[in-house]
């Protein structure tokens, strides 16, 4: 059976039990496979999404370039759909983003601009510089995902919807990390309107300002963490849509052990966030041990998306990073 072109075949991802997880504290974990999308990552949602509104406004067409800031796997997403529509890619990235992403979008075929990471306020910050970009160019589309709700709408009509089908409104709680917010808010929203005693549980890593600005009204942080494309200190469009219950940390040290013991124990190679969702989500069962709960979370990408740095001993030594046993 033919399924479709690569759009049409973004979402209905499968639901994976962790059995080692699931096993180790009587609740049911599960994790929505995401790297399974045809641009390796939950971004293709976001992407797809953005891309078929700006469509629908008359923003986008044929021949026109979409220009974008990314910590990259949005840049894939739009990568990988734009060509079979007739556009074409400019993105920005952090310079100090994996080379596997570098390496993708080059494949790709997109122009590439690097810039150094900086704080949010400065001009040079890779989102002011791809909003720059776009205004300096004719025939372009600024997909702003970070404030642009089409975000969101895409994960309350797609990904939602399919966490409730697959565990047939038996899910007792979600948990994710935030990025933009758009999972974070089309899931919530969806799940909260289908069923209001679900637990929404955000997982934040140091570094970020989201734990603190839930817990006081105060966007503050510290630390910082290895994990990219999630963990910001501003309250995005997207994010102020997000119902929320709870909010914990999550260091690099418990993520980085979490993904070591999904590699070794269930076969799955997942990418940092999706290492750092699982804790969260692994920490939550723990306090409802023997429950039974259904807890769902996203495997946003895949390990082989950052395998030169998270597989690297080297790389991990340098960031005083050493897997340990889950505790």
């Amino acid at each position: 059976m033919i399924s479709g072109f690569v759009s049409q075949v973004v979402g209905q991802t499968p639901l994976i039990k962790v059995k080692s997880l699931s096993d180790l504290t009587g609740c049911e974990i599960l994790g929505k496979a995401e790297y399974m999308n045809p641009g390796g990552s939950i971004k293709d949602r976001a992407a797809l999404g953005i891309i078929e509104q700006a469509e629908k406004d008359g923003l986008l067409k044929p021949g026109f370039t979409i220009i974008e800031g990314t910590a990259g796997n949005t840049g894939i997403g739009l990568a990988t759909i734009a060509p079979q529509k007739g556009y074409r890619c400019v993105i920005v990235m952090p310079n100090n983003q994996a080379q596997e992403k570098y390496d993708t979008l080059n494949a790709l075929g997109v122009e590439l601009v690097t810039v150094p990471p900086v704080p949010f306020a400065n001009e040079n910050h890779f989102y002011h510089t791809a909003k720059r970009l776009a205004s300096e160019r004719p025939n372009s589309f600024w997909a702003n995902q970070f404030e642009n709700v089409a975000n969101f709408k895409a994960h309350e009509a797609t990904t939602g919807p399919e966490i409730w089908n697959q565990t047939e409104g038996r899910i007792d709680a979600f948990v994710s990390a935030v990025g933009t917010g758009g999972t974070m808010a089309g899931v919530s929203r969806y799940l909260k309107s289908k069923k209001p005693s679900v637990h929404v549980r955000l997982a934040d890593p140091f570094g970020s300002g989201l734990y603190s600005y839930f817990k006081s009204g105060q966007m503050a942080s510290t630390g910082s963490s290895i994990t990219e494309g999630i963990g910001i200190m501003r309250v995005t469009a997207n994010f102020k849509e997000a119902v929320i219950d709870e909010a914990v940390q999550v260091s690099d040290s418990d993520m980085i052990s979490m993904l070591y013991h999904l590699a070794k124990n269930d076969g799955l190679l997942v990418g940092t966030s999706a290492a750092l969702n699982l804790y969260a989500a692994y920490r939550y069962a723990l306090e409802n041990k023997n429950s039974g709960k259904v807890i769902v979370t996203m495997l946003c990408d895949s390990a082989t998306r950052y395998q030169s740095k998270i597989f690297n001993p080297a790389f991990l030594n340098e960031k005083n990073l050493s897997p340990q046993p889950l505790n």
